[in-house]
């Protein structure tokens, strides 16, 4: 075959291998903040935790406690609760219940100050961020609040080949996000809704 034949068969060949390897591997972008649909989650108190307890007109039976490793915690009047694994209204119906045999007609609140959270609520954040690491969720949280959580990217990183990975209902999905057009050009249209449990992996760039 011709010389010329072998290149021009090459120059249609190049762009199916491109395609064939990208495409594949292709991601739909992650939902944005504003198209984010159903409630935003409650928060779930986790082992580590700080959280007040506080009896309105019983100021002796209020107190502010760790959550124990095992998820559990005891206040005044109440041993080893399970606490892991509730929102802070489900606890304070608990503890209610239990204050009742004590108390009559107890109204307890729950406040959590320092949130760490379950394992599985994390944000998890690796590759080529200053700092990854794994962060507690907070309400509303958004791509953009965990970078600066992370102290942003590296000079090595491929911010807009950046992957979120979600499991919704018991099957993982990945998107795809756009850290470079977010931080370092300011496209707040990049931003996306982060949920309990999401983890983000930042490649390095091919230079």
């Amino acid at each position: 075959m011709h010389l010329r034949s072998h290149k021009f068969i090459g120059c249609l060949l190049i762009p199916l291998i491109v395609t064939a390897i990208f495409g594949c591997a292709s991601k739909p972008p992650a939902p944005a903040i504003a198209t984010q649909e159903g409630e935003t989650p409650y928060y779930i108190i986790g082992p580590g935790d700080e959280i007040n307890i506080f009896v309105w007109g019983n100021e002796e039976l209020s107190s502010s406690i760790i959550v124990h490793p095992d998820g559990r915690l005891t206040s005044p009047l109440v041993e080893d609760l399970q606490a892991s694994g509730k929102t802070p209204t489900e606890l304070a119906r608990d503890i209610e219940k239990i204050l009742s045999r004590y108390v009559r007609t107890p109204i307890v609140t729950v406040m959590v100050n320092n949130f760490i959270g379950r394992f599985s609520e994390q944000v998890r954040v690796v590759g080529e961020a200053a700092e990854p690491r794994a962060l507690s969720y907070q309400e509303r949280m958004s791509l953009l609040d965990v970078m600066i959580e992370v102290g942003g990217l590296t000079e090595f990183a491929a911010g807009n080949n950046a992957t979120l990975v979600r499991t919704a209902n018991g099957r993982e999905k990945q998107f795809s996000v756009r850290l470079d057009d977010l931080i370092r050009d300011g496209d707040i249209t990049a931003n996306v809704e982060i949920l309990p449990g999401d983890i983000l992996i930042i490649p390095e760039a091919w230079f």
